[in-house]
């Protein structure tokens, strides 16, 4: 049989030569591919949605009112699909629903405290005034209201470049309201040097770190009270090699050494939120922001690791004692409040702030209020502004009250995390250590200004 079967002259057609088995074949191959380019169409459908949706000021979501506030569309109005040919993910009459715009209503019933000003003064050390008002005068002057009424007495601006841009910022906040703000100086590694060329920037030539020392020397007789770096210092400067500056090259130490002198306190960006150093896939918390913001992503070997980013600053803030070193964003591990403390123990001389950060403490509020008070002498109030008023108001609410799910961000969905938060109801002493006491100990130029104010608002 077997020999009959393996011979060329077959008595009989095997099934997969009969002409019955060939059609039902093609008809199975001809679907199949039908099915595939339906599911590329719509993947390519998808994808073109992602990068058009909640990235435009005009979506199918949301619009932009005149004054900057949101404003949600009608979710009563319909789209109508077959009109306009479009293929549409919303959810509706049996539809496909793009996390994009998943945006569901609460259906819980809880107390809710409307604060409209913060309990005592505050001083926010966290602020970018010349990046995000473009020195538009008019914009400031509507902030400095916002300030008024929510009683924020001084805002640390973040943004002055060593050279002219310290310069054009001082002008740009000090022309009019030198009382309510305390300017930060930044290091300028590229100089006159070409962007795309590292080999020709400034902090690769011979005595970089010592210039840019005495140039802070002089920007703190101008008014500087600090030092900010930023966190492409570990993830975006490189060297003429291609290799990313490291954070604790020692090529670097004079500058940090010079701010311990000069009594003026560094804030550094070290990483980023943990998820942006995950896969980008149906695991990742915060995937719906970077599908939106994909160059946020730091996943692959091409990037250095959260780890090895952060002992790196750590190694920095431990060679240099006497200088005082801002953790910005909660030293940027709010994800891991127990490694934040071991940093905190570990430093002394280890400060953080919280700014854009309330959306990761107010998922564990119990947590979160004991390390709050636990660090309570280290702990300086920031928000990483400046905001629309309602923001700010969630911080007040989230440190304030022991209020249950509500909104950190007045922009729907929310815009780093899909989720609400807890308020973690600070003691009043914990709250005016936070707000200004901690930042008048620390921060050259804020206690004249907090003073100055309390001559026109009662501290309490």
């Amino acid at each position: 049989m077997a020999g009959r079967y393996n011979s060329r002259e077959k008595p009989y057609p095997t099934v997969c030569e009969s002409m019955a088995f060939r059609r039902v074949l093609f008809l199975l191959v001809g679907s199949t591919s039908l099915l595939l380019v339906s599911d590329r169409a719509l993947a390519q459908a998808s994808s073109e949605r992602v990068s058009s949706e909640r990235g435009s000021s005009e979506n199918l979501v949301r619009t932009e009112s005149s004054t900057g506030e949101a404003a949600a569309v009608n979710d009563t109005e319909e789209i109508d699909t077959e009109e306009s040919g479009e293929f549409v993910m919303d959810g509706r009459h049996g539809r496909e629903l793009s996390v994009h715009q998943y945006n569901p209503k609460s259906q819980l019933k809880l107390p809710v405290t409307n604060l409209d000003h913060a309990k005592f003064p505050v001083v926010d050390v966290h602020s970018h005034f010349f990046y995000r008002l473009r020195m538009n005068r008019e914009a400031l002057e509507d902030f400095v209201a916002t300030m008024d009424r929510n009683r924020i007495a001084v805002c640390v601006s973040l943004d002055g470049k060593l050279g002219a841009q310290f310069q054009e910022q001082k002008d740009y906040l000090w022309k009019e309201h030198r009382d309510r703000f305390v300017l930060y100086a930044n290091v300028d590694w590229r100089g006159d040097g070409s962007t795309d060329d590292p080999s020709t920037w400034a902090c690769q030539r011979p005595g970089f770190a010592e210039r840019t020392a005495e140039q802070l020397r002089e920007a703190v007789e101008l008014g500087a009270s600090g030092l900010k770096l930023f966190k492409r210092f570990g993830l975006g400067y490189r060297n003429p090699d291609g290799s990313l500056i490291e954070i604790d090259d020692s090529r670097w130490d004079p500058i940090w050494a010079a701010c311990g002198e000069l009594e003026i306190p560094i804030i550094i960006h070290t990483a980023d939120p943990a998820a942006f150093f995950d896969p980008v896939n149906e695991r990742n918390e915060r995937w719906e922001e970077l599908s939106r913001h994909p160059d946020w992503s730091f996943h692959g070997k091409e990037h250095p690791s959260r780890e090895e980013l952060f002992a790196a600053r750590n190694r920095m803030i431990a060679k240099h004692p006497k200088t005082q070193f801002i953790g910005a964003h909660i030293a940027n591990s709010p994800e891991d409040l127990s490694l934040v403390s071991a940093w905190m123990d570990r430093y002394p001389n280890l400060w953080v702030e919280p700014a854009s950060r309330i959306n990761e403490l107010g998922r564990q509020p119990r947590a979160a209020r004991e390390f709050l008070i636990r660090y309570q002498d280290r702990l300086l109030f920031g928000t990483d502004g400046p905001w629309p008023e309602q923001r700010l108001r969630y911080y007040w609410r989230f440190f304030e009250t022991d209020d249950e799910a509500f909104p950190y961000s007045e922009k729907e969905p929310p815009p780093q995390g899909l989720w609400q938060i807890d308020g973690v109801d600070l003691p009043p002493k914990v709250l005016r250590k936070l707000y200004y006491e901690n930042a008048v100990k620390l921060i050259p130029g804020v206690r004249e200004r907090v003073e100055a104010f309390a001559k026109q608002h009662s501290l309490d």
